[in-house]
């Protein structure tokens, strides 16, 4: 029986809002609660008593943290570009928030949990870092798509660990939690399936083979399990199509799974299965 919790981003209250749900129980909770605006992206301080989203409360999708019972919201960082997939963990340098930015170029930058310090980091996208705090994974552009890519924490470098190009995108790789190894989405066919590869780009294994969309994952702090989102299609990668399923606001489109590392024991998270929003947000757990 799974006793942990886990942040997801739900529609059950029309917009796309943060609920902190219970996986043994159920029980969830809305704390992000902003009518009339979407929230997205969560992600956890290290030690657990903090949330860092992305809002567009304020007009547009923007940097924001907040207590783990939802309150004390504060705006951290403001910008014209769209801020997603916020990562958060201890380094040499302090606590530090990466994240990426889509503006006229997808970038990726690294603030202070207080909002200071800003540092670009190059071009990239959904950077995370590393448990340990010395690296951040994240997706690349090579020639024919992207791909894996690891850097240093100051965005130094910068190498492909996973050869080859995915011309859909959604990578979206996310490290194990003891900073060896790191899972992403690559297609097989017409699918989007989960790899794991060490942090070198070595012993690539395929981990799932469900035959359909399976991004973005994220690794429970034992290692025992790791989290996805599925879905039967592409639809981001149309326009107009995701206009449509945006517009249908399906609470069963794209639920929460969960597979074993070794790849036993995919299912789907039966209290989610009709609860999901269709965002790219990861089932974040929260930290042990």
């Amino acid at each position: 029986m799974l006793t942990a919790s886990m942040l997801i981003t739900s529609i059950c209250t029309d917009n796309t809002e943060v609920f902190l749900v219970d996986l043994e129980t159920g029980n969830a909770c809305n704390l992000s609660r902003s009518p009339s605006s979407d929230n997205r992206y969560p992600c956890w301080s290290p030690d657990g008593n903090r949330i860092a989203f992305t809002s567009n409360r304020d007009g547009q999708y923007n940097l924001y943290v907040m207590n783990a019972d939802g309150n004390d919201v504060r705006l951290l960082f403001h910008t014209d570009a769209v801020c997603y997939m916020p990562s958060w963990q201890r380094t040499a340098f302090g606590e530090r928030i990466v994240f990426g930015m889509h503006g006229e170029i997808a970038e990726m930058a690294s603030i202070r949990q207080d909002g200071t310090d800003l540092k670009m980091l190059g071009e990239g996208h959904d950077p995370t870092i590393s448990p340990d705090g010395k690296q951040i994974c994240f997706t690349g552009h090579v020639t024919g798509g992207v791909s894996v890519f690891v850097m240093d924490l100051d965005g130094e470098n910068k190498r492909q660990i996973v050869a080859g190009a995915s011309d859909v995108g959604a990578t979206f790789p996310n490290w194990s939690p003891d900073s060896k190894q790191i899972v992403y989405s690559y297609p097989v066919g017409d699918a989007l399936e989960l790899f794991i590869t060490d942090a070198e780009g070595q012993n690539i294994r395929q981990l799932t083979r469900l035959g359909k969309i399976a991004t973005p994952a994220a690794w429970s702090p034992d290692g025992e399990w790791i989290s996805f989102r599925f879905t039967d299609e592409r639809y981001w990668s149309d326009p107009e199509r995701a206009r449509q399923v945006y517009a249908e606001k399906r609470a069963d489109k794209r639920p929460v799974w969960l597979i074993r590392p070794d790849g036993t024991g995919a299912h789907v998270v039966e209290h989610l299965r009709l609860y999901c929003a269709i965002d790219g947000s990861r089932a974040a757990w929260r930290p042990v």
